[in-house]
């Protein structure tokens, strides 16, 4: 836990600017602004139309679909069918399973951008997974042909990866003996604490905070936004870290537990990153693995350098970061894409230049930092699409 006192040492720093003033500021200024159910009314905002809900729902049907046809295609390509064809009508289920929610949610304009990310997510993981399906089957192809028909698995045991936490498609998963019905009720507890926790830091402090950043941003007063800039670090970071908490650790092992999925690293000690790299490697492990089974290692086997092949990962993922951010919003401004290709030229810098503590204080500095600033160029340029005429 060395790392954790690097974080405390940098964040009284960040506090000294006085954030936690703004907090207290915010509150004798505005009084109580958490309102679950304002929350509750972005969702039911018209109660006869939920495009998020029937986008999210529909994905079932949408899912069963896509699993149809790749457990057949699979089947075909074991004699019926060439490889090439097969690979075609993987591209083409595969870009559907992206564009199509994708064309959605910007043609649909009552859709709340919170409901389109939350949506745009499950069909961005349902897209990583059934890439790893195909992928998987394929190298059992290659294996051999006589050997493959044996490792071809049962309709419903794809339909368990599906929902099973992780991106990885196996043949045979790890599983826990039984239902731990105490473990499993404490992160429920967990789940619902930390939401309301969340909801309430994002109303009672982010949301005043951002607001009183937009006179400044307009005014281009640069010593006022370094300022806000600041003031917004700290909640926007102890956010993240609570989301982290509640997604990583409290939801991800209550869906494990309750399907008993035993393979439970979905995250190591990425408090303690001396290196970039190592950060982006240990703090979501579901997706890194992906990466490195599917994207990384395929690319070193066809001869393509390994520095190259470190940057093609990191571009992958931020396309999947703008994507995630762009489309809900219906606007295009690449702020999160330059923000994670702007992680390849610090990676360099941070393992050639600092070793030990500095290197794990400057990456908390780009968690605590590098997170505000593209939060605070997204709300400012959504602020003046949709808000600027009017004011």
């Amino acid at each position: 836990y060395r790392g954790i006192l690097n974080w405390c040492v940098i964040m009284l720093h960040v506090i000294n600017n006085g954030s936690v003033f703004m907090y207290l500021s915010c509150f004798c200024r505005y009084g109580i602004l958490v309102d679950p159910i304002q929350v509750v009314s972005l969702f039911l905002k018209d109660p006869y139309s939920w495009p998020a809900a029937c986008l999210t729902i529909g994905m079932n049907e949408f899912k069963k679909k896509n699993l149809f046809l790749l457990f057949f295609l699979n089947i075909f390509l074991q004699g019926t069918i060439s490889e090439t064809t097969g690979r075609i009508l993987h591209f083409f289920n595969l870009t559907c399973t992206l564009i199509f929610p994708a064309a959605l949610i910007l043609r649909v304009t009552s859709m709340t951008p919170v409901g389109a990310v939350i949506s745009l997510a499950i069909y961005t993981v349902l897209f990583l997974k059934l890439f790893s399906y195909q992928d998987t089957n394929r190298w059992c192809r290659e294996i051999g042909q006589a050997k493959a028909k044996k490792l071809t698995r049962s309709y419903s045991y794809i339909y368990y990866f599906i929902f099973a936490p992780t991106l990885c498609y196996q043949l045979n998963f790890p599983r826990s003996p039984r239902i731990r019905k105490r473990f499993l009720i404490r992160r429920l507890f967990e789940m619902l604490f930390l939401m309301q926790l969340l909801v309430g830091l994002i109303q009672q402090w982010m949301v005043p905070t951002i607001q009183n950043s937009m006179k400044p941003f307009q005014e281009m007063d640069f010593s006022r936004m370094v300022e806000r800039l600041l003031k917004l670090a700290v909640p926007n970071h102890l956010i993240w870290l609570i989301f982290f908490y509640w997604f990583f650790h409290s939801s991800m092992n209550f869906v494990a537990e309750l399907m008993q999925f035993g393979d439970r690293e979905f995250y190591r000690d990425w408090w303690n990153s001396e290196t970039v790299t190592y950060f982006w490697a240990n703090w979501n492990i579901p997706v890194h693995k992906w990466c490195l089974r599917h994207f990384y290692r395929p690319m070193l086997r066809r001869g393509v350098n390994r520095r190259l092949a470190q940057i093609a990962v990191f571009l992958g993922s931020a396309f999947f970061h703008e994507f995630l951010v762009s489309i809900p919003l219906k606007m295009f401004r690449l702020w999160a894409f330059m923000g994670m290709m702007a992680q390849v030229p610090l990676a360099w810098f941070v393992s050639r230049f600092l070793n030990g503590n500095y290197g794990n204080a400057a990456v908390w500095v780009s968690l605590i930092i590098g997170q505000p600033v593209a939060v605070l160029m997204y709300v400012h340029d959504y602020y003046v699409i949709h808000h600027g005429s009017s004011t």
